[in-house]
């Protein structure tokens, strides 16, 4: 049963009835009454005057009394200048409820028979994740699980920067000064260690500047002739030639780091079924810029450098091989888009990359174009902002990140602070308790990051996220522990209740009413969800259902209730509200503790 669907093709009915308009029902659009006015769903009469030749109040009017007598789900209803809210009537929620929202498969789509790659995470291999890419993360993973939810094949990539001066520069920084210091020598995690070496060449690289400085350079002079940059850049042409002793400090080096990845990924709750490695595309891309000078879309200057003209599309020339032969971002990225597709054929290949590389995306899909190839289409960028702290931006190279694994460990002290301080594990083992710290730690950073637009820049709070009550992962994740605490009580009580077997029940509370409003709306949810990728729009969701929830909670006697069809039917309407949450806080990634 959808009550929405049964509205518009009643309203288009009523059109054509009273004013014999031909109206199909996809013209029809609902939407949400205003909180100020009695109803559920409103329909705008203001563009159907011309069809109905009279007023937007007699229109309303009409089809109101239209809707009242022929749809069987429409109680009453009021005018409001040119908007008709419409009251739904108690037998059809119950009727909703009955039929679907009580039911297992509530809330999952069917196969849509198609493919779709959504690429995330992308790391360096010359430091640990930081806030940011925590992110980007958590945005990737769970818009692959809201596409999944919508009925997408969904292959999870990441694609390692393994490879360019950017890692020659902790390598040699390695190299100069590392006294083959371990992981293990050192107590570091592989990619904490590795990055360490990052942040001491650019220490150095200030220090060399300082040198060139005092000899009369300008800026761009010294960055050129910085005997550290010449020294990374040899480094890289070696790698690219096959040097034996670079490319085992290279394989050495990256396998620390790969080893912390997967320690953080582990931690932080995120997979992939794909991983793809720069060192391996870059080869192809390189092929596929040959291509493009055979066929006239790049061109070759003096220096033996090789450009594409993009002056036509409004944008400017861009690099694709350097004269010395080595590739840049978007060789690589050249080659691994044609990789993709030949291994998995995707309608759609998305990448989750901040917003300072939307001129880069922008490039690549114009690329891709001119080369005719048959994904170019299908590139799309997932742009996000950039997660600021009170502390101001973060930096890489000097080391003034807010380090993933640091930031993850923290949130679950702040969470084992804040719960302790509310006495909400009486009765935890120590071991359920680490468990719950976890989850609420986890869940109010995930939910924190997700909750905002991803086109928007954010400034993370940590203080703010970890609370009990506000928009917060742990108020959600308290209503859904509050709801299977209600569910034992139940089982332990021999309470008996059963999906689907309400009919006799119509005099629903305001609160009921409006908790089975907040169900009904999580299969439009999570396709709106899909359409904009946007895990923000499922956050707002569940916080809404929460809220909801814990009205209907306020406001109803549940296991008090004298009125055994009353009390059976709460305690199924606590049950699918339990499911939903679980199911939508899934989709962000957030796990959803059954005892707090």
């Amino acid at each position: 049963m959808n009550i929405e669907n049964i509205i518009k093709s009643s309203l288009a009915e009523g059109l054509n009835t009273l004013f014999g308009a031909s109206v199909k029902t996809e013209e029809i659009a609902l939407q949400s009454t205003k909180k100020e006015f009695e109803g559920t769903f409103t329909f705008t009469t203001f563009t159907f005057t011309k069809i109905t030749k009279v007023s937007p109040e007699e229109t309303g009017k009409k089809l109101g009394d239209y809707l009242q007598e022929k749809s069987g789900v429409v109680g009453s209803y009021n005018v409001v200048k040119g908007f008709l809210n419409l009251v739904i009537t108690e037998g059809a929620w119950i009727k909703l409820f009955n039929e679907t929202l009580s039911k297992a498969e509530f809330g999952v789509y069917a196969s849509n028979g198609k493919k779709v790659m959504v690429e995330y995470s992308s790391p360096n291999t010359n430091k640990p994740l930081h806030l940011g890419h925590l992110r980007n993360n958590f945005l990737g993973f769970s818009v692959s699980e809201i596409l999944k939810a919508n009925g997408y094949e969904v292959i999870k990539a990441n694609l390692i920067n393994d490879r360019g001066i950017h890692i020659c520069k902790s390598m040699l920084a390695y190299q100069k000064f590392g006294n083959n210091e371990t992981p293990e020598s050192s107590g570091l995690k592989g990619d904490h260690l590795v990055g360490k070496y990052y942040v001491e060449f650019d220490k150095l690289l200030k220090v060399e500047a300082v040198k060139l400085k005092e000899t009369g350079l300008t800026d761009d002079e010294i960055e050129k002739r910085n005997p550290l940059i010449l020294e990374a850049q040899e480094m890289l042409r070696k790698w690219e030639q096959g040097d034996k002793e670079v490319v085992e400090l290279w394989k050495k080096m990256n396998s620390w780091v790969y080893e912390g990845f997967n320690a953080t990924y582990k931690m932080i709750g995120v997979d992939f079924d794909k991983f793809y490695y720069e060192s391996n595309t870059y080869l192809l891309g390189k092929e596929i810029v040959e291509e493009g000078l055979l066929t006239g879309a790049f061109f070759k200057k003096d220096t033996g450098a090789v450009w594409v003209d993009l002056t036509g599309d409004g944008l400017d020339e861009k690099l694709l091989l350097r004269s010395d032969g080595t590739s840049v971002y978007i060789t690589q990225d050249l080659g691994t888009a044609e990789l993709k597709y030949k291994e998995f054929g995707c309608e759609k290949s998305i990448y989750v990359v901040g917003n300072e590389q939307d001129y880069h995306f922008n490039v690549l899909k114009l690329i891709l174009k001119k080369l005719h190839k048959p994904y170019a289409e299908g590139v799309y960028h997932l742009s996000y902002g950039m997660v600021d702290l009170p502390s101001g931006k973060m930096k890489s190279r000097e080391g003034t990140v807010v380090d993933a694994d640091d930031l993850v460990n923290s949130m679950i002290e702040e969470a084992k602070s804040e719960t302790m301080s509310h006495g909400k594990t009486d009765g935890f083992s120590e071991e359920e308790a680490g468990v719950l710290f976890r989850q609420l730690g986890l869940g109010a950073l995930k939910y924190y990051l997700l909750r905002v637009d991803p086109k928007k820049r954010m400034m993370f709070n940590p203080e703010e996220s970890i609370q009990l009550n506000g928009d917060t992962g742990p108020y959600i994740q308290y209503a859904y522990a509050r709801s299977r605490a209600i569910m034992r009580k139940a089982e332990q009580q021999g309470t008996e209740y059963s999906e689907g077997s309400y009919e006799k029940y119509t005099i629903l509370n305001p609160s009921e009413v409006g908790l089975i409003i907040a169900l009904n709306r999580y299969t439009s949810a999570i396709k709106e969800a899909a359409d904009q990728y946007s895990p923000a729009i499922i956050s707002q969701y569940c916080i809404e259902l929460a809220r909801e929830f814990n009205r209907f909670y306020n406001e109803v006697s549940i296991m008090m209730e004298p009125n055994a069809e009353a009390k059976a039917f709460r305690i199924a309407l606590t049950n699918a509200t339990g499911k939903v949450i679980k199911k939508a806080m899934g989709l962000l990634g957030v796990e959803v503790p059954d005892k707090m």
